[in-house]
């Protein structure tokens, strides 16, 4: 897929194979899925990449990457929790579209003072205003607008029902608690606003492929994704540029830096995938070439 937008492309014809997919590709993954925490010989190159990465940007990785059409995985201490910062986003945006449909997006929610928080781009032009629920959403997404986010819980009841949402998924790791901008505080060994890089990728990979939305739900989150201004050196970054890659991107305390995406290459099915990563200092800077690096890397293996 070449083009740079959903909307110039039917739904069906965006997510196609969405029958197959629906039927071939589960959000959650294989039970049996293999660790590279104990790499087989065959795996040994890619952790070797991994481990590179690791001790050159004195960083610690999570990546998961799977194909949806054949299954096929590249991991990275794919079960270690990480905190997913405003990567929660996208899941949260796909979690009110399986609530409200499409046409709910149209739901008016009124904009206070109050409700602004850092930044939050969109929704401070906003103050005394209101906005349709479909304009937050696109602004949590693309321009990782923080008062949005909140709103996005607030449709849902609050984090801990998207936390619910999740659960209903399948998804019993991810552990959504606090709301913008606490949630990115990411102290280690708080499991609160944390995920796993498999985790996040199957709730991404159901929300875009499994049976939970219909395809016009589906193809408003695609276009979401895809119109993201965030990710430009994330994931997207080392990638061909005919490829059509939707993301959402996070950041937070102790060097936490992550990017969710899902993309279409030219010459086979959609790949989704995490690459999540932190530092051990609280004030560590993070450097977006890890994640480009590493999204490389795992890519190279799918294609």
């Amino acid at each position: 897929m070449t083009s740079p937008s959903l909307r110039r492309l039917s739904a069906f014809g965006m997510f196609a194979p969405v029958a197959f997919l629906m039927a071939a590709c589960s959000g959650a993954a294989p039970d049996d899925a293999t660790s590279s925490a104990s790499p087989s010989p065959e795996q040994t190159p890619i952790v070797d990449s991994f481990e590179e990465l690791e001790s050159r940007f004195d960083a610690t990785l999570g990546v998961y990457a799977v194909d949806t059409a054949t299954g096929e995985e590249v991991t990275w201490r794919e079960d270690e929790r990480f905190a997913y910062t405003s990567t929660i986003k996208a899941i949260a945006a796909g979690a009110v579209l399986d609530d409200v449909g499409v046409a709910g997006l149209e739901t008016e929610i009124p904009v206070e003072e109050e409700d602004i928080v850092p930044h939050s781009p969109i929704t401070e032009n906003h103050v005394g205003q209101t906005m349709t629920l479909g304009e937050i959403a696109e602004a949590a997404v693309t321009v990782s607008d923080n008062a949005a986010a909140n709103f996005l819980f607030d449709a849902l009841g609050g984090p801990g029902q998207l936390d619910a949402a999740l659960a209903d998924l399948g998804d019993d790791v991810t552990e959504v608690v606090r709301r913008e901008p606490d949630l990115n505080e990411a102290t280690p060994g708080d499991d609160r606003d944390t995920t796993t890089a498999r985790a996040i990728t199957g709730d991404l990979r159901e929300y875009l492929f499994g049976t939970v939305l219909d395809d016009e739900e589906k193809s408003q989150l695609g276009e979401w994704l895809i119109d993201s201004e965030t990710g430009g050196t994330l994931i997207r970054a080392n990638l061909p540029s005919d490829w059509t890659i939707g993301d959402k991107s996070g950041n937070g305390g102790y060097a936490s830096r992550g990017n969710v995406a899902v993309i279409w290459p030219t010459d086979g099915d959609p790949i989704v995938m995490a690459v999540l990563s932190s530092r051990d200092e609280a004030d560590a800077e993070h450097d977006d070439q890890l994640i480009a690096e590493a999204a490389e890397v795992a890519i190279s293996q799918l294609r």
